[in-house]
């Protein structure tokens, strides 16, 4: 169940990627998997590999989403810029 809700919180998170310049490596969707894979990713690290069941789920494990949605847009939006520099040369 968890994994649920750091999945809904990744979605959550890239929703505000509309706020900054489309440069994000693979564009919008690039920017989805991005904050997608990121929370789960984050969200199974700081549980120990291991995803806590439905009575173990409580709300601050949709809030441990949060900074690996942030850090999987950042990654993808420096990709994005990285190639979008490499190519103008």
């Amino acid at each position: 169940m968890s994994i649920l809700a750091w999945a809904m919180m990744g979605i959550a998170i890239w929703h505000f990627a509309v706020f900054v310049p489309d440069r994000f490596l693979g564009g919008i969707v690039g920017a989805f998997f991005a904050a997608l894979i990121g929370a789960v990713a984050f969200g199974f690290v700081l549980n120990g590999f291991d995803a806590p069941g439905r009575d173990d789920t409580h709300l601050i494990q949709a809030i441990i989403a949060v900074p690996g949605a942030i850090a999987g847009l950042g990654f993808c939006f420096w990709l994005g810029v990285r190639q979008e520099n490499n190519s103008e040369l």
